[in-house]
């Protein structure tokens, strides 16, 4: 019962945080520049409280018993759990409050996920290193580019208000479009290191465990396929200098692509299939 209760909780203060700043900075007109709004100190460590409840039930679900219980609802509840708190460390040097706003009610869903689709079973060859280095890799790559994703969403939002007479607090108070796009293109390039480095461990824990090459199934093609649009983004970039809406469309496409890598198939073989 108490392992619930932490779930319960770590949802609610999601939630009231959501709605704190929703409230508070995106759904206000924003002021003029001599009303010079100062963020209440608490509010930086407000999140705080939730993340280490959610870390706490992610613990509870994953490590409940041999091996790592890592289903649908696990994963994608890492991975929300991992872009939260990286989002949380990264408000110290950037000014990312936007975030807070779509972060939050995400992980208050998110939270509650390993209840609603628990492990069917634990995950195999778990105590390999090179198995426990791939999952830990791959967790921070899709955090990365969630967060990328999340961003790239925030800058589309504050192109289409640029003109608008009024906007939100929140939009008002973020960097210049440009110091938003050098940012994402920062956590991209990270991101898709992480991911390279994910693809091939991929490939040398196959071969370790199993002593054959990577089979090509759904998982691995479409993993392939969101590297190369990260890929094609990096190069567009560097090469064409491409930016606003175009590096907008290529992040969301690509994060799409990973999200059908990994989560896609396990939600079809888990929730779907019951495998």
């Amino acid at each position: 019962m108490s392992g619930i209760l932490a779930y319960l909780v770590a949802c609610l203060l999601y939630g009231l945080i959501g709605w704190h700043f929703w409230r508070t900075r995106w759904n206000v007109p924003a002021p003029s520049a001599s009303d010079g709004i100062i963020a209440p100190g608490w509010e930086r460590f407000a999140i705080l409280a939730p993340l280490v409840l959610h870390g706490y039930t992610l613990y509870q679900s994953v490590f409940s018993g041999a091996g790592l219980n890592f289903g649908v609802g696990s994963a994608v509840s890492s991975i929300v759990w991992l872009t939260a708190m990286i989002y949380w460390l990264s408000g110290f040097f950037y000014r990312l409050e936007g975030l807070q706003t779509l972060i939050a009610p995400v992980a208050a869903v998110a939270v509650l996920l390993p209840l609603a689709f628990p492990s069917l079973r634990p995950l195999a060859n778990t105590e390999l290193p090179a198995f426990k280095a791939h999952i830990s890799i791959a967790m921070l790559a899709y955090s990365l580019l969630t967060i990328a994703a999340l961003h790239a969403l925030l800058m589309a939002v504050v192109e289409r208000r640029l003109h608008h007479p009024a906007m939100p607090t929140v939009l008002s108070n973020l960097p210049p479009l440009l110091a938003m796009e050098k940012v994402l293109f920062r956590v991209i390039w990270v991101g898709f290191i992480l991911l390279t480095l994910t693809l091939i461990s991929g490939i040398v824990f196959s071969e370790e465990v199993f002593g054959q090459p990577l089979k090509f199934t759904h998982k691995s093609l479409f993993g392939i396929i969101s590297w190369g649009v990260f890929a094609a983004l990096l190069m567009g970039r560097q090469l064409y200098g491409w930016r606003g809406r175009i590096a907008i469309r290529w992040t969301l496409v690509g994060f799409v692509l990973l999200l059908l890598a990994y989560l896609g198939s396990k939600f079809v073989l888990e929730v779907i299939l019951r495998r």
